[in-house]
Order: structure tokens, then C-alpha cells, then sequence
């Protein structure tokens, strides 16, 4: 089969693009997916790049779960495809089916979540024409969307409704979202509306009209002024200037003035450290405004079933900026990594 296959740690360079990869099998309860789509996440960069470090170095080069991974690995959690091989103890009915896969690859309650397999990382994933998977994995899509729309979802989508489910975001919250023209941003802030909250996105320069368009109540541009300044300067947040919750993908300098953005009992998640993994704050802002910083990464199956519930009823919208060929992931994790789209970047994997 066509691949792509991640040789190493470190650049671009790494990815290679081969035509003769044996095809996988499909072992007893599992199901072999002919990919029709796959999207990028920034764990794919991450894991490319080794950037995980270790609890004690945090420089050093590692997989995800922070230890050394296996070479070859063909990248790609979030696919989108058709059945068209099963394993044994597998129903031959399943042949054909359009289906979603769910990226984590674990079994037991969400303590798993830390340690598990995810596909592509510690597994071989969609960037190529075909994946295996087991079968409880493999979620069944009937809707009018095309294969691009659901593969946009899984990761990203998941790991927004997780934050929001740890930080306990109920009817009423004013939610303020980092990296909101992402993937998972833009899903957080649709999440957000659909559970009766006020969303305020803070994108870069010249995304606030769309970041308005997929809903948010207000915008904030990154990097204009100190971020905790621009909140209590929003009518939105009333008189106090402070949100209820802070959505945070990006990390960085700014995670100080996203404590300070907070009202009393305010909650701060995190999944994501774009602009940077190691931050500073002043504790007494965190003690004695009784905050919670809460860490949180990918959903667990029960959330990407809730998941798939949202998606079927609109209140998810994909959101696709762009599409590349398989043979053209080079050049998607470049463009993926200069964040100059809205949304997500998907790879048709059998175009050529």
C-alpha cells in the first residue's frame, strides 16, 4: 500500500513517502479500514519532533507518553474510511461500512488515558490506504457529511469536550479559549455555545471575523496588549472583568495574565503548549483566589460516543481549511505548523 511513514525524530525530512508497505491484517477482533481520510493534529508534530521531554529533562527527545518510540511509524489518529476486512470473531456484516475511528487505544476507566497506545503514535494510523483497528474502535457514521467533515473531528473535538468536562463548564460560564482558530479551539468554542456559555476566542491577527462567525461572543488578538488586560476591558465580563473558565492551548508567557483573567473559584485547563511548556506564576494568585489548574489531554470512549451524538446533531460543524494528497504530508505539517488556516488540515489518502 501507499504510506507515509516517520523514520525518525526531528524535521520534515523524516516523513517518507512509499508505495510498497505490506498491507495490514486485520487480527481477531479487529477491523482493517481503507482510509479515505485522515486529519493533522499538533500531536503529530509533537511526536515527530520528539518534543515531549521527560519529567526530569524537559528538553529531552520522547514520544507522547515520554518515552522512546518505535521506527518506522506511519502517523495519523483521526480517519475517516470504510471497512473492508475483518478479523476473526469479527461480523463479515461490518464489511463496507463507513466508520470513524476513535484514536485511543485503550481498555478499562480514564485512568488509561495516560499510558495508552494512540493510534498513530505508539500504533501505525491513517496516513496511509489502509489501518487496522479493533473493532469496538471503529464507530459507524451514516450522515451526509463527506469523508473530509468527520475526519476533522476525532482528536481535536474530543480532547475540547474533555477540557470542558474536567473544568466542569456549566450554563452560564464565560469560557475564555487560547488557540481558538485551531482545532481543537474551534471545537471548544462551539462546545461552549451548545452548552449555554459565553465563549471569548483569542485567535491571532486576522481570524477575528471568522473565529466571530463559528460563534464567539467576543474576540481578543493575540499579542495586542497584556491577554488579562483585554479581558477586563470586554463588556462581556461585566463589572468583575473575569471569566469563569480558561481554555488553554497555548501555554507560554501569557499564563500568568490567564490566572489573573479568572474570578475567584475560576477554573484554568490546559491541554496544549504551543508558545511554550514552562511557565511562571505568583502561587498567592492561585491560593488565595482558590483557582484550580486542571491538565487535561485526549477524551475517553465514552466522550468520543458523546461526541458523535454532537456531531450528528449539528452542534459540531467541521471545519475544513484546507486538503492535500497523501504524498503531499510534507508540505500539509509545514503549513499545519505556520497556523495561518482556521480549522483543520485533512490528507485524502487515496488521491495521489
Amino acid at each position: 500500500m501507499r504510506a507515509v511513514q516517520l523514520t525518525g525524530f526531528g524535521g520534515p525530512e523524516r516523513l517518507v513517502y512509499r508505495d510498497d508497505v505490506p498491507d495490514p491484517v486485520a487480527a481477531p477482533g479487529e477491523v482493517r479500514v481503507r482510509v479515505a481520510a485522515a486529519a493533522i493534529n499538533n500531536t503529530d508534530i509533537w511526536t515527530r519532533e520528539g518534543a515531549y521531554g521527560t519529567a526530569s529533562d524537559p528538553a529531552a527527545t520522547t514520544g507522547r507518553r515520554r518515552e522512546p518510540l518505535v521506527f518506522p511509524r506511519i502517523q495519523g489518529a483521526d480517519v475517516v474510511g470504510r471497512v473492508d476486512q475483518v478479523g476473526p470473531g469479527v461480523d463479515e456484516g461490518r464489511i463496507g461500512e463507513r466508520v470513524l475511528i476513535d484514536p485511543m487505544l485503550y481498555e478499562g476507566d480514564e485512568r488509561a488515558l495516560v499510558t495508552t497506545d494512540y493510534l498513530g503514535s505508539e500504533r501505525d494510523g491513517g496516513f496511509a490506504e489502509l489501518v487496522t483497528v479493533p473493532e469496538g474502535n471503529a464507530h459507524r457514521v451514516d450522515s451526509p457529511l463527506s469523508d473530509v467533515e468527520p475526519a476533522s473531528v476525532p482528536t481535536s473535538s474530543a480532547t475540547a469536550l474533555r477540557m470542558l468536562d474536567r473544568a466542569g463548564m456549566t450554563r452560564g460560564d464565560t469560557v475564555l479559549i487560547t488557540g481558538s482558530a485551531g482545532g481543537v479551539g474551534v471545537a471548544a468554542l462551539q462546545l461552549v455555545k451548545t452548552r449555554g456559555g459565553r465563549a471569548i476566542a483569542v485567535v491571532g491577527a486576522g481570524k477575528e471575523r471568522r473565529a466571530l462567525e463559528l460563534g464567539a461572543d467576543a474576540v481578543i488578538t493575540r499579542g495586542r496588549a497584556g491577554l488579562d488586560e483585554e479581558v477586563r476591558a470586554l463588556d462581556l465580563t461585566g463589572a468583575e472583568g473575569q471569566v469563569d473558565v480558561v481554555v488553554d492551548l497555548v501555554g507560554g508567557p501569557e499564563f500568568a495574565a490567564m490566572l489573573r483573567s479568572l474570578r475567584p473559584l475560576g477554573r484554568y485547563v490546559v491541554a496544549g503548549a504551543m508558545a511554550g511548556p514552562l511557565v511562571e506564576t505568583d502561587l498567592r494568585t492561585v491560593y488565595l483566589r482558590q483557582l484550580q489548574i486542571i491538565g487535561s489531554s485526549f477524551g475517553t470512549h465514552d466522550q468520543f460516543r458523546a461526541l458523535i451524538g454532537h456531531l450528528a446533531a449539528g452542534e459540531i460543524r467541521p471545519t475544513v481549511a484546507a486538503t492535500y494528497p497523501l504524498r503531499e504530508l510534507r508540505r500539509a505539517q509545514a503549513d499545519f505548523v505556520a497556523k495561518k488556516h482556521v480549522g483543520k488540515l485533512v490528507i485524502l489518502t487515496q488521491a495521489d
